[in-house]
């Protein structure tokens, strides 16, 4: 007898045979494959949403002459004697087709009868408006495009579950009208962000995926390994570096909306994998960014719902007044009532921040105390659209000094409803301090801090040849859609947000 283990052959029809229900859609499945097939393709002439738009002002009962071919997924079915009305879906929307016996014929009625819900059908007929002014397509043609051998969720109650929602987008997507909503509409703004940059000047250029370092912001990476060349590599946690090389090399206007990876945490507005828009521009600091910053997202908040007064977490907001510019350390000290003085003893800032239930890392200075306070105490209770400024030096590596305040950087993060929705900077373009900020980030990481920022000599050596000024923009587009789709996890405005393995 054998040692050799028994290997098990996969089911060919994957356990559909198993279940009554999907059972019979196989029967019908291998009827059809025995017959004449399924078509190739098929030649559509109009979407459902063509048809209401042109034809809903119509008076119930009426009879054009005007003929349409449709497509897409029939989701319902309402049988009636010798006529059945049908739901058919497709990327625009639902169009009822009105499926007279009289007008198919007998074989051909009783073909579309036998057909199930969630199969794509292509249908031909003309136009008419039901007695209840429904405006259909009287077919005298169809064809079975494509059978669903898995039925749809309930209509009534659809697929509740929110983690299987995202699991199983594909179904999400086909019975739930604020899953499509919102992907059309993520489409449509990424597409108005892409207008506003090119309408400025700006060129969409791409940049490395994977790197030698994990480079351009203070986050851990996700690490790989290239077999070919020998060594590890990294996906990247920004645009940022390669983006100003583009500016050294001249040119002065580029802007790339590319998909991030940092290996942290998942939360409702954190996905490892995410869709950041970064540019830069020269000869601009940041305060010509944050006047674009400011055009840029009213235009998207018009496009996505008509108007720059948006109803987010069932509070308004208004996008259309001038958003609200204060200093972070303005914040804090507001918040906690002291002063944040760079001078002051640190015993006393440590001291301070453990008041306030913060665990004090001994490598942290007053700059990083300070970020930590606004994160416990301030950024939360953000509600209208606010550029907290300057931020300190020390969590702010590649920002230029602020040429006010040498502890301070000039850049800003816009918040909104407690969230950061864009980061920029007038950008630091000298070597030798970039060079320096470099080398203390890598202090921090030898002490441990895995999100420290390594020295980048190739980046150095690019600002050596020399870098204008420039002011740099990131933006989170997934936390944009959120807010403007009204969404609150940020899994609903990813398609494919990351999860863990089924058990």
């Amino acid at each position: 007898m054998s040692d050799e283990p028994e290997i098990q052959e996969p089911s060919p029809d994957g356990g559909l045979a198993d279940h009554p229900l999907t059972a019979q859609r196989l029967a019908k499945h291998e009827t059809t494959l025995a017959g004449e097939g399924y078509p190739y393709r098929f030649d559509r002439t109009k979407y459902a949403g063509d048809l209401h738009e042109a034809y809903g002002s119509l008076e119930p009962g009426t009879e054009t002459e005007d003929r349409a071919a449709v497509a897409g997924r029939l989701m319902a079915m309402r049988r009636m004697g010798k006529l059945i009305f049908a739901v058919l879906q497709d990327t625009t929307g639902r169009i009822q087709l009105f499926v007279d016996k009289r007008t198919l014929g007998d074989d051909a009625f009783a073909a579309f009868d036998d057909l199930g819900i969630g199969d794509w059908v292509g249908a031909s007929g003309v136009v008419i408006t039901t007695k209840k002014g429904e405006v259909s397509v009287r077919i005298n043609d169809f064809e079975l495009l494509s059978r669903a051998l898995r039925p749809l969720p309930d209509k009534w109650h659809g697929l509740q579950d929110t983690e299987m929602r995202s699991r199983r987008r594909y179904v999400d997507l086909m019975v739930n009208d604020d899953a499509r909503r919102t992907a059309m509409m993520r489409a449509r703004i990424v597409s108005e962000l892409r207008r506003q940059f090119e309408a400025r000047g700006y060129i969409e250029v791409e940049t490395p995926v994977l790197l030698n370092q994990a480079t351009g912001a203070l986050a851990k990476p996700f690490q790989t390994h290239h077999n070919a060349l020998e060594q590890d590599m990294y996906l990247r946690i920004a645009t940022e570096l390669y983006l100003k090389r583009l500016v050294v090399g001249g040119l002065e206007r580029v802007f790339e909306i590319g998909r991030i990876f940092r290996n942290e945490g998942v939360d409702s507005t954190h996905n490892p994998e995410f869709t950041m828009l970064e540019s830069y521009e020269a000869f601009a600091d940041y305060n010509d960014i944050m006047d674009m910053v400011e055009e840029m997202i009213r235009a998207c908040a018009i496009v996505a719902t008509g108007s720059t007064e948006i109803t987010y977490q069932d509070r308004t907001l208004d996008l259309g007044k001038p958003f609200r510019r204060v200093r972070m350390v303005d914040l804090v000290a507001q918040a906690t009532g002291e002063e944040m003085d760079f001078d002051r003893p640190l015993d006393e800032m440590r001291a301070l921040a453990e008041k306030h239930g913060i665990d004090v890392d001994g490598t942290w200075g007053h700059g990083k105390i300070i970020d930590q306070l606004f994160e416990e105490l301030v950024a939360d209770e953000i509600w209208e659209p606010t550029y907290v400024l300057d931020h300190p030096k020390e969590i702010s590596p590649l920002a230029r000094e602020h040429r006010d305040d040498p502890n301070l950087t000039e850049r800003y993060e816009l918040f909104i409803a407690g969230s950061e929705y864009a980061n920029a900077f007038s950008e630091l373009n000298d070597p030798l301090d970039q060079r320096l900020r470099f080398e203390q980030q890598a202090a921090a990481r030898a002490e441990g801090d895995d999100e420290a920022h390594p020295i980048d000599e190739d980046y150095i050596l690019a600002l050596e040849y020399g870098l204008p000024p420039t002011g740099g923009l990131g933006i989170g587009v997934d936390r944009l859609v959120m807010l403007l789709t009204d969404q609150h996890h940020i899994r609903e405005v990813i398609l494919f947000p990351t999860l863990r393995p089924e058990a």
